[in-house]
């Protein structure tokens, strides 16, 4: 490595933000282009000027030159590269992209999962390798929310439910992937095999830290991560694809035992962690999409009315989570505090282990796992186009146009008609969705009711399962009621016979999505149980 020093322009450095709490030590280093692309510069490869570089905290801008210098803690920081568009950092053999430089001159210390091993002292250049690459405005992402998985086991699991079905498609045409927390179940020895299965897409991929992948036997908050910044770097940042500006958060604060205090865990940012999202986004233009990608959900972050403060006045700004097991769509507004002209869109994501791969296993041995809003596993896939972005619901190991369930009798009588709903679940419906029914290719389309209620197949499943004593496999968990289910009567005049029911759903920020479903009505009265069930 040569070394290099020269001028840079801090940006963005108050008094308070230049105060370290330890020994601070000048880094210096150099952004350039990498055009035989083996990550270490060569005296042909030019410097890249305008390129951000974060401590953390503070941000620095390369010179002209590509060279910059900012000041990190002498015994532990992690030092990052802001990738700009059209550009790419190196990835390793998982995929995992290298847009950092970890210094832990001692390592991460004794912890029962290993961490970070000595790197010894600061390099006199820490330099950042780029490729060039094309980015269009508009572009698919991958989204998993919390894979989760207990033990190998589990990792195959994933690997036949989800990452097979993503190969075999090669449907999703994304740009990169990003798996939003909970990436495994505390065993963190399971980062590693879940990496190389999830490296077999094929794509560049993100990590967001959750409240499973942090070191429980840490003695701080800033502790807890080291095993996760091992494998994946910092555990928050932000990079840019596109015209689109990502920002990676640590909502995950680690509270370790005090005296009869048990160790805990709480949503939260810190004031480190805000200080760089207030220097990043000091740096972007207003008008570019600002996209937050988080683990815990906003409205659960103790600190989120600070994060308001530097969002709400953009005209862009969408955030996105997972931690729930269950989908949904939030729109924040002035009841929890938020000053916006618009209300903010915060999506929490499907997760991959559904419902923690609970329920009755299917024919392969994997659990049916059906989330708690009575959703199946699965994952999205998001496009956006410059501002505008669109969500679209993946159900695993299902075909890409199962997005909701229909609930209504097997049949019913003429009698019974004008009392007899028909129910669908729509997996990725927010408020804004509007939903139809119609009876037959002729029929008139019918305005469904949106309703919030515990899913019919869901409760009925749970029913099942406590009447099976000693059955083999874990519980499903409690109901959460359903904010995406639709309801509408069956027409009073439908004629003996047998009827196909469509359903279509359209949300502005979703494709419009269709199913079916058949019943038969019959004249007089039934004998026969009309319980609905699940297209």
């Amino acid at each position: 490595m040569l070394r290099v020093i020269g001028f840079v322009i801090l940006v963005l450095l108050s008094p308070d933000t230049c105060l370290l709490a330890a020994e601070s030590i000048v880094a210096n280093g150099i952004v350039f282009e990498d055009l035989n692309g083996n990550s270490i510069r060569d005296a042909d490869e030019p410097g890249i000027g305008g390129v951000r570089v974060s401590n953390g905290r503070e941000i620095v801008v390369s010179d002209a030159s590509g060279r910059y210098s900012i000041k990190i803690d002498a015994d532990d920081a992690i030092l990052f590269l802001i990738k700009p568009r059209d550009w790419m950092t190196p990835v390793n053999d998982l995929q995992i992209p290298q847009f950092f430089y970890i210094h832990k001159p001692a390592g991460s210390g004794s912890l029962k999962f290993s961490g970070v091993d000595p790197t010894g002292p600061l390099p006199d250049s820490v330099d950042f390798p780029l490729t060039k690459q094309l980015e269009p405005d508009k572009f698919r992402a991958l989204l998993f929310g919390d894979p989760q998985p207990r033990d190998i086991r589990e990792v195959e699991y994933i690997a036949h439910d989800v990452i097979e079905q993503v190969i075999a498609e090669k449907a999703h045409s994304a740009s990169f992937g990003v798996t939003l927390g909970d990436i495994v179940f505390d065993d963190l020895a399971i980062f590693r095999p879940l990496n190389q299965a999830i490296a077999l897409i094929g794509i560049p991929w993100y990590n967001v830290i959750g409240n499973h992948d942090i070191n429980l036997d840490a003695h701080s908050d800033e502790e807890s991560d080291e095993t996760f910044e091992s494998h994946y770097g910092p555990a928050y940042y932000s990079f840019e694809y596109g015209p689109t500006h990502f920002i990676v958060l640590d909502d995950v604060m680690w509270v370790p035992k005090q005296g009869d205090k048990a160790a805990h865990y709480f949503g939260g940012l810190g004031e480190r962690q805000m200080q760089f999202i207030a220097n990043d986004l000091a740096l972007i233009p207003e008008s570019q999409l600002v996209v937050l990608l988080m683990h815990i959900p906003l409205v659960e972050v103790e600190d989120r009315h600070d994060l308001y403060r530097m969002i709400e006045q953009r005209p862009a700004a969408l955030s996105i989570s997972a931690h729930k097991h269950y989908m949904e769509h939030q729109f924040i507004g002035s009841e929890d505090g938020w000053h916006g002209p618009v209300r903010h869109h915060h999506i929490i994501n499907v997760t991959v282990c559904g419902s923690w791969f609970n329920g009755q296993p299917d024919e392969r041995g994997i659990p049916h796992a059906t989330m708690s809003d009575g959703g199946p596993n699965g994952y999205s896939i998001i496009e956006f186009d410059g501002t505008k972005y669109a969500l679209e619901f993946r159900a695993a190991s299902r075909p890409s146009d199962y997005q909701m369930n229909i609930y209504a009798p097997e049949m019913v009588s003429t009698k019974d008609l004008t009392s007899t709903t028909v129910l669908a679940n729509v997996f990725v419906a927010s408020e804004n969705t509007k939903c139809e029914m119609r009876i037959g290719d002729q029929g008139d389309w019918l305005l469904m009711e949106r309703i919030t209620i515990n899913d019919p197949a869901f409760m009925a499943e749970k029913q099942r399962e406590e009447q099976l004593v000693g059955h083999p496999w874990r519980n499903l968990p409690a109901p959460h009621p359903t904010p995406h289910i639709f309801r509408a009567m069956l027409p009073p005049d439908l004629l003996p016979g047998t009827y196909n029911i469509e359903v279509k759903a359209s949300d502005p920020i979703s494709k419009e999505v269709k199913s079916n479903r058949i019943i038969r009505v019959e004249s007089g009265t039934l004998n026969q149980s009309t319980e609905q069930r699940a297209n």
